[in-house]
C-alpha cells in the first residue's frame, strides 16, 4: 500500500503539471520584488550595528534593517542564521582585467571570495584601459569594478598639465583630445572614467616635473593618486614630491619584505609617513596572516608583521586590500582568498575588534575614496549596509572562513565559495563619478539605443 506523498512547500514553489498543464510557481504570486536576508549577525562599522538582524533589499538598494522584517507573499527569504552578514567588501587595490590579462577568471575569483567592488591598478593601464575593462563589463562580470591609469601612461600624450586636468574633469575640447591625445573617440570618450593614477616604482621611473605634474593632476581633478611603496627610498622620495597634496602609499606590506633593504627598517620607514595628514595607506590581507605572505608574492618577517600589526593597533593605517589575483598574468602580493581570513584572524589575535576589521574593506576605503574625489556618493552607497546603499553584500561562515553569499548589487554573484552563473552581469563600472551600470562599449558592435 502506498504513502501518500507531503508535497509541502515544494508543491507551491516548483514547476510542475497540475491537470495536464504547466504550472509556473511565480504565476499567481504578486512579486513584492524584496529580497531578505533573514537572521544573520550583522556587522556594520558605518551604521554601528552589531547583533542580529534582518536587511530587505529591492533591486539593487537596501530598503530596511530591523531586527525582524515581515515576510510579505513574494518575499525572497535567505536564511543567514548562524552567519556572519557584513556590508560587500571593497577591495580598493585588486588588479582585475588587466590591459595585459589573457583570462577574466580572476574577477570571478574575487566574486567567490566575497568581494563585490575592486578598483584595478593595472602597471600597463593606458588611457584605453576604461574601455578596454567596459567593454567586459558590459559582456558580463559579476562584481562592480574600475581602474587606475599607470602614471606614466597617463602622462605620455601631447596634452599639458592643465588639458589633463580638464580631461580627466569630463571638460576636455574633443578637438583638442583628437589631436593631442588620440583619435580613438571611445578611449577620448571613456578616459575620464578612472579612479586615480598609480605610480609603479620599477615599472616607469619618472621625472621629478612629471611627478609633480602628476600630483598636480590628480590633486586638481580630484583622483586617488596612488605609489608603489616596496622600496622605502622611493617611497620617501614620492611623499617628499608630494607637498602636502594628498598621495595614497599601496600594499606598505611590502616594505616589509627586505628586498630593498631591512624588512624591519623598511616597515618603519613607510609607517613613519603615514603619520602626514595628507598621507594614507594600505596593508596586503596576504602579508598579515600567520604565512606572511604568498610563495607567488612576497613573504614578511615576524618583527617587520609585528609593525604592521603595531600600526594597524594604533589606526595609523585602517584599510585592507589584497592586490590579487595570483591566478592574474598581472599579479600582487596578494589573493583576495586571503580577504575574509585576514578579516577574522585580526580579531582573534587581539590587533582589531571585528568591527574595525571589517571596516578596512569597507567604510574605511568607501570614506577615503569620497574624501579623494569630492564625491559623497562613495559613502553614501557604498561601504554600509544603511537604507539606501547599494545592495552589495558579503556573508561569511566564520567557522571555515568563506563567503558563503556575495550579493552584488542586489544579485546572487556567489554561492559557498563559487560563481553563480546567472550573476556574472551583477556588475557595473564604478570611477570618482560613481557608478553607472553599463558603459555601452560591449554593446556597439551589435547596436545602438535610440530615445
Amino acid at each position: 500500500m502506498y504513502t501518500k506523498l507531503n508535497l509541502g512547500p515544494l508543491k507551491d514553489s516548483m514547476a510542475g503539471v497540475v491537470d495536464g498543464q504547466p504550472m509556473d510557481p511565480l504565476g499567481a504570486v504578486h512579486e513584492t520584488g524584496r529580497t531578505i536576508l533573514q537572521g544573520g549577525k550583522v556587522v556594520d562599522p558605518k551604521n554601528s550595528i552589531d547583533g542580529v538582524k534582518d536587511i530587505a533589499f529591492v533591486d539593487d538598494t537596501i530598503t530596511e534593517v530591523a531586527d525582524e522584517i515581515k515576510p510579505k507573499t513574494g518575499d525572497r527569504l535567505i536564511d543567514c542564521s548562524g552567519l556572519l552578514v557584513v556590508p560587500g567588501l571593497v577591495d580598493m587595490h585588486v588588479h582585475q582585467c588587466d590591459l595585459f590579462e589573457v583570462s577574466t577568471q580572476p574577477v570571478f575569483e574575487s566574486a567567490r571570495d566575497g568581494v563585490t567592488m575592486g578598483l584595478s591598478p593595472g602597471a600597463g593601464n593606458t588611457l584605453m584601459a576604461p574601455a578596454l575593462l567596459g567593454a567586459e563589463i558590459d559582456r558580463g562580470v559579476p562584481l562592480n569594478l574600475g581602474v587606475y591609469i599607470g602614471a606614466g601612461n597617463a602622462l605620455c600624450t601631447m596634452l599639458s598639465r592643465d588639458e589633463l586636468i580638464q580631461l580627466f574633469r569630463g571638460e576636455l575640447d574633443p578637438s583638442v583630445g583628437s589631436t593631442r591625445m588620440t583619435r580613438n573617440m571611445i578611449t577620448l570618450l571613456t578616459a575620464p572614467l578612472t579612479i586615480g593614477i598609480k605610480d609603479h616604482m620599477g615599472h616607469f621611473i619618472m621625472s621629478d616635473e612629471d611627478i609633480d605634474t602628476a600630483f598636480e593632476v590628480t590633486s586638481l581633478a580630484e583622483l586617488v593618486y596612488m605609489s608603489h611603496t616596496q622600496d622605502p627610498e622611493h617611497t620617501e622620495r614620492l611623499v617628499g614630491l608630494s607637498d602636502g597634496r594628498p598621495i595614497h602609499l599601496a600594499h606598505m606590506t611590502a616594505a616589509g619584505c627586505g628586498t630593498h633593504g631591512d624588512a624591519v627598517e623598511g616597515m618603519k620607514r613607510v609607517v613613519e609617513l603615514v603619520k602626514e595628514d595628507h598621507v594614507t595607506g594600505e596593508f596586503v590581507t596576504t602579508q598579515l596572516r600567520p604565512g606572511l605572505g604568498s610563495r607567488e608574492g612576497l613573504k614578511m618577517t615576524e618583527a617587520s608583521q609585528q609593525v604592521a600589526y603595531e600600526a594597524l593597533e594604533s589606526g595609523l593605517v585602517d584599510i585592507l586590500i589584497s592586490d590579487g589575483q595570483n591566478d592574474a598574468t598581472m599579479k600582487g602580493f596578494g589573493d583576495t582568498r586571503d580577504n575574509i581570513p585576514c578579516l577574522l584572524e585580526l580579531p582573534e589575535i587581539g590587533v582589531l575588534s571585528l568591527s574595525e576589521a571589517v571596516a578596512s574593506m569597507t567604510c574605511n576605503p568607501s570614506a577615503l575614496l569620497a574624501e579623494r574625489t569630492g564625491n559623497a556618493w562613495w559613502k553614501e552607497a557604498v561601504g554600509h549596509l544603511g537604507e539606501g546603499a547599494l545592495a552589495n553584500v558579503t556573508v561569511i561562515d566564520e567557522k571555515d572562513k568563506l563567503a558563503t553569499l556575495t550579493l552584488v548589487n542586489g544579485q546572487l554573484a556567489a554561492f559557498e565559495n563559487r560563481v553563480v552563473r546567472r550573476g556574472n552581469g551583477a556588475g557595473g563600472w564604478v570611477s570618482k563619478y560613481g557608478m553607472v551600470k553599463r558603459t555601452g562599449i560591449g554593446d556597439l558592435v551589435t547596436h545602438s539605443f535610440q530615445a
